[in-house]
């Protein structure tokens, strides 16, 4: 399915504007709890083009809290079950993630480039990640929040950050993920970005609570022409 490059659409899930907390998506496919909306799957459909799957992660809705994706492959938190694996298997090569800290899509922010990951995330877990995901990964926080997916949105096109981040981590956000990084909110001065959107390279959906200034900061840091 192929969506209109550039565009960005505002919509929620079941009236809630963080979408990235129960969605997730890379350039092929989402994935949005079993109760989400035809609208929100029409717009998942028309602004990043990908195919949409319905599933839990863990028996819960939370699947952009835990579950983080690239093109190559996904990391889910350890306590997915064996046929929520086999349903994401059918899509990308799966990886459970044995850590303490088990919440993937709130502790991995990824792109086909590079990865951040939750610094205090095990070593162990460091390197299945870096190997699922086939990217090289750095460990560190973003405007002091180690939950990095949480604060940032990153697609092969851009990063959009914290608006508290600082210039030098903006620098090395670019150098890891290749591409332009720029900072800013959602959903009305939101500063948690990567839970108030859902985003590829073709198009982003954001919380409907997003103004024009936020979405045009958006459009920019993401390159959505």
């Amino acid at each position: 399915m192929i969506g209109a490059d550039g565009m960005l659409k505002l919509s929620s899930y079941n009236g809630v504007e963080f979408l990235g907390v129960y969605c997730r998506a890379n350039e092929e496919f989402a994935i949005v709890p079993n109760d989400a909306s035809i609208d929100l799957i029409d717009d998942l459909k028309e602004a990043l083009g990908v195919e949409v799957e319905h599933s839990t992660i863990a028996g819960t809705n939370l699947n952009g809290a835990l579950l983080a994706m690239n093109s190559y492959g996904a990391v889910v938190t350890s306590m997915v079950t064996n046929a929520e694996v086999e349903r994401l298997s059918r899509h990308i090569t799966v990886a459970r993630l044995d850590d303490r800290l088990n919440a993937a899509g709130n502790n991995i922010l990824v792109n086909d480039n590079g990865a951040v990951i939750n610094p205090e995330i095990h070593p162990d877990s460091f390197r299945l990640i870096e190997e699922v995901l086939q990217v090289e990964a750095v460990q560190m926080s973003v405007a002091g929040h180690k939950t990095v997916g949480s604060v940032c949105v990153a697609t092969n096109k851009g990063v959009l950050c914290h608006p508290e981040t600082k210039r030098d981590d903006v620098e090395t956000l670019r150098s890891i993920f290749k591409v332009p990084c720029a900072i800013g909110t959602l959903n009305y001065g939101s500063p948690m970005v990567g839970a108030g959107i859902l985003a590829n390279s073709k198009g982003g959906v954001v919380g409907y609570r997003s103004t024009p200034i936020e979405l045009g900061r958006t459009e920019d840091a993401l390159e959505l022409y």
